[in-house]
């Protein structure tokens, strides 16, 4: 320990050390999908944050971090965005500069049982509110929560339902704090292994008593992926493609066929025989075709991502228009100062507009179905207003291909099984080149994935279910939650420095002396 103490007693090595520190959760994400990582991975950080010499070292090692962390999640943006990955990366570790300094105000030292115990629910509550910040979608939005990495993890899906992908990453950080304590701390192992013991009780009672979605019907979705088209006039090919694969699910008693995001590359105002070949391809297959368009409108300037259904006579009116965009893909934030980042990488050209309000669609035979483009199935409070709306079917239209052999698709396409599992309803997540996948109500895979490698047409078995979930109802109660105990143990830190100062005894003042060296009295 003290040679590793000796080693980072260097800053440049105690900073690469948190860089290397703060990237180790991803590999709870796809593809790795180490999700065990996620209860483990936190700890190298927060014993680093534990014993730096300062707070405001604790800071920079938290900035460090989150660097780290955001660089790990973000890095198959780097053929996108070239050196503004790092500049974003730089960005939004900051925000984990406070937490760092909390970590260390709580753990530093010897810290006594009230500390570790605070320490338990104030870092993931601190954590928490990150999220909270960096879920904005002006800073790219939820991409990465803590909690998400549990996608495929049945309890933590049952968790969801209750209190989002919130209450996971709340319970994953404190669970680190924990293992941390155990590690470093042996004066404090019982009240650590108490707040473990704590947290699996809270969690096996959440997951006991949490409501079941009730499975009551069925619908068959397909869902076409034409694969990776590229060359000259490739939206004209790629119509081509989707139009033959959509043929092929004639008499195969769909209720619903799905194309990926940007599946149309013109408006259908301005190409009736695109929408012409649409509706016979509906009257074909007995089916509602929802289609994405990705042009400038005929109807009103500028450049819309819009969900269109179309049935057997063409478009039914059922319109959704994109309302979270992209940062620098879809448009570039405060364009007139980082205009540059498109000289550099891939960034918008041109600023897509933004759609007003969600949609949620009647595609026939009673089935509503809420839509969303892209990212937007990374917002939980999206598909819990769809959910209160009246949606049977979340359905996300979505396109990774220029992050093709990243890890993206994979932690996309993963996304939708926290969604599911939020609102109880199932989720189509449906995409141009992969990967496109299907989700029950619960947050269980239906069917099989399509890769990156496939081209092909999908049918799926969705179960129906109904009623509400905890999560749906009561909202984002976990982080409401995690502000008030901020609040409260800021307001407890407050109150408890004012008193050490009034308790402090006075400076002593010395005597004042004459010139002689000997005490002034009064009066002479």
């Amino acid at each position: 320990m003290k040679t590793l103490g000796h080693w980072l007693a260097s800053p440049w090595r105690r900073s690469a050390a948190a860089v290397i520190a703060g990237a180790l959760p991803v590999l709870a994400y796809p593809a790795p999908s180490l999700w065990w990582c996620a209860y483990v991975a936190l700890v190298p950080w927060l014993l680093l944050l534990r014993t730096a010499p300062t707070g405001k070292r604790a800071a920079y090692d938290g900035w460090c971090g989150g660097f780290g962390f955001m660089l790990a999640m973000h890095h198959w943006l780097l053929p996108f965005l070239h050196v503004f990955t790092f500049i974003l990366a730089v960005l939004l570790g900051a925000l984990w500069a406070l937490w760092g300094r909390l970590a260390h105000r709580l753990l530093a030292g010897a810290p006594s049982r009230r500390r570790i115990a605070a320490a338990l629910v104030v870092l993931p509550s601190g954590w928490l509110a990150v999220e909270l910040v960096r879920s904005w979608q002006g800073l790219g939005g939820p991409w990465g929560m803590l909690g998400s990495s549990q996608w495929q993890v049945e309890p933590a899906l049952r968790l969801a339902s209750v209190g989002g992908v919130w209450l996971l990453s709340f319970l994953l950080v404190a669970v680190n704090v924990a293992v941390a304590v155990l590690v470093a701390v042996r004066r404090a192992r019982v009240p650590a292994v108490a707040g473990l013991v704590a947290t699996a009780a809270a969690t096996s009672a959440a997951w006991s008593f949490s409501p079941r979605p009730d499975v009551d019907g069925e619908v068959r979705i397909a869902v076409v992926q034409p694969g990776v088209i590229d060359g000259g006039k490739s939206a004209d090919h790629r119509f081509d493609r989707e139009e033959q694969l959509t043929r092929r699910l004639a008499g195969q008693d769909v209720d619903l066929i799905v194309w990926g995001e940007s599946s149309v590359g013109f408006d259908l105002g301005d190409r009736p025989d695109l929408a012409r070949r649409l509706a016979a391809l509906s009257r074909a297959t007995d089916a509602g075709i929802l289609v994405n368009v990705d042009a400038r409108r005929s109807d009103k300037p500028g450049i819309y991502k819009s969900s269109i259904l179309i049935g057997p006579d063409g478009l039914t009116g059922e319109r959704y228009d994109k309302m979270r965009l992209v940062p620098f893909g879809e448009y570039v934030p405060a364009r007139s100062l980082l205009g540059w980042a498109t000289s550099v990488g891939k960034a918008a050209g041109e600023d897509r507009r933004r759609g007003t309000q969600p949609v949620v669609m009647n595609v026939g035979n009673g089935l509503r179905v809420g839509p969303m483009v892209c990212f937007e199935t990374a917002f939980p409070d999206m598909t819990r207003h769809l959910t209160r709306e009246g949606a049977d079917v979340l359905v996300g239209q979505s396109s990774t291909s220029t992050f093709q052999q990243s890890w993206a698709p994979e932690q996309h396409a993963s996304l939708a099984a926290l969604r599911a599992a939020e609102t109880g309803r199932p989720m189509v997540h449906a995409t141009l080149t992969g990967v496109s996948a299907v989700y029950g109500p619960s947050g269980q895979r239906v069917g099989p994935w399509l890769g990156t490698d496939a081209s092909a047409a999908q049918v799926y078995e969705v179960p129906l279910a109904h009623g509400t979930t905890p999560y749906v109802r009561l909202g984002d109660w976990t982080v409401h939650g995690a502000l008030l105990i901020l609040a409260a143990w800021a307001a407890g830190e407050g109150v408890r420095n004012l008193r050490l100062r009034r308790s402090a005894p006075e400076p002593r003042v010395r005597p004042a002396r004459t010139v002689h060296g000997s005490p002034a009295r009064p009066g002479r």
